[in-house]
């Protein structure tokens, strides 16, 4: 297959093509079948061809492919923003607005902030994974291989480490460096937003520590700061919960949603409390394709298969197979590469580390070789490229997931 005109700056993890799939199964184009633990790198929580984002998504074609909703409004959109204002759990009233990448929302988000604040700074933290477009860049919390080669970035943004049990930072150590800061580097009353990951993704998994998240949304409130929580991966169901911040006992102040919000289908959005949603002039927000009847007409199918007890159904099989193998692999002794299991609930990672406890990307890279030719799809993560991120379907059959376990279990044992 030519691939020529294809941009050669584009990273490619698995050197295959893929033809069709379903649930958690795909076969490539010469009829090979793999078990897919990256889902599109988390757009899939539902799984490939869910029947009722399907039939959700034929029905929808039939009636309307697409209208600007600034342009003139349509139904689908309105009846998607009804639904997800009331998917998401938090108190106080929502509003918000589709766009057409979890990217795009976070952009959208740093334009409300600043007409909300009218300030311009913006804290963000290591290892942080935002975008690819020009202002998200500057909030990832890594350079290479983002950054490289683009010049001078928009701004200001600070970065603080991230503190998670996962990667050994503390919460007091990332509260000093946040005094350390605001002393040296940025007047506090200066800051419009902290935006941070629940779980971070592409870092490999990193839960947030919980006493630093409550820490912080008390400076929020003490200096008027806002809160954006980047839900773009750890939401929909990813961690066994509608969202990775309930577990953190905040509410954020504005959610970036994407990845698994349309089963599959190109969807973001920004949401949050009405007052700062509505503080734009007229025209501030708004997209040609953000929030096209398909996408939304997918979304909604999304959301009726996304009840809470199907959720925790799921979520529970996830960590129960995953903890539960990888537990016993420790006392197995099944191979000096396997390091910690990062995340929490369902959203898991697996480090791989030297005996001396270094990273072991040379291992990794093996493994996505030797489970590939198995039939097994991984995706790699962390800051060294050294963490697997699990991201099979939520809804992938009991059967088969052991099945992608087996293959995994058999792949580490012959790392070298």
């Amino acid at each position: 297959m030519n691939r020529e005109t294809i941009s050669q700056s584009i990273s490619i993890v698995h050197p295959i093509s893929l033809s069709h799939g379903r649930n958690a199964e795909v076969w490539d184009t010469t009829g090979k079948r793999y078990i897919d633990f990256v889902g599109g790198i988390g757009v899939l929580n539902l799984g490939h061809c869910h029947p009722g984002v399907v039939a959700a998504i034929r029905e929808q074609a039939t009636k309307l492919t697409h209208y600007a909703f600034n342009a003139a409004p349509h139904t689908p959109y309105i009846e998607l923003m009804d639904r997800l204002t009331r998917f998401i759990p938090v108190d106080y009233a929502v509003s918000g607005m589709l766009t057409n990448s979890g990217a795009e929302a976070a952009e959208n988000a740093l334009k409300i902030v600043r007409g909300a604040t009218g300030r311009t700074a913006v804290i963000a933290f290591d290892g942080a994974f935002h975008g690819r477009t020009l202002a998200t860049l500057n909030l990832n919390g890594k350079v290479a291989p983002y950054k490289q080669k683009v010049g001078v970035l928009p701004g200001p943004v600070y970065h603080l480490p991230y503190p998670s049990a996962d990667n050994g930072v503390s919460c007091a150590e990332a509260l000093k460096a946040m005094d350390r800061l605001f002393s040296v580097e940025i007047d506090v009353n200066d800051v419009a937003c902290f935006i941070i990951e629940p779980v971070q993704g592409e870092a490999g998994f990193l839960a947030l520590d919980v006493e630093f998240a409550q820490a912080l949304r008390r400076l929020c409130d003490e200096k008027n700061i806002l809160l954006i929580a980047d839900e773009i991966q750890s939401g929909f169901g990813r961690t066994g919960q509608r969202f990775a911040f309930s577990r953190l006992g905040i509410e954020p102040d504005l959610i970036l949603l994407g990845k698994s919000i349309a089963g599959g289908v190109p969807l973001g959005a920004v949401v949050g409390r009405k007052a700062l949603m509505d503080n734009l002039p007229k025209g501030g927000l708004g997209g040609t394709y953000s929030g096209n009847p398909i996408a939304c007409a997918a979304a909604l199918g999304t959301l009726d298969a996304m009840t809470d007890e199907h959720l925790q159904a799921w979520g529970s099989q996830h960590e129960e197979a995953i903890v539960g193998r990888y537990e016993a692999w420790r006392s197995q002794h099944l191979s000096p590469y396997l390091g910690r299991l990062t995340g929490v609930g369902a959203m898991r990672g697996i480090e791989l580390t030297s005996p001396d406890g270094t990273p072991a990307p040379q291992q990794l890279t093996q493994l996505l070789s030797l489970a590939r030719d198995a039939g097994l799809l991984l995706m790699p993560s962390g800051k060294s490229r050294h963490i697997i991120r699990l991201l099979a379907p939520l809804t992938i059959e009991p059967a088969v997931l052991e099945e992608g376990l087996d293959i995994l279990q058999a792949c580490l044992q012959q790392l070298v």
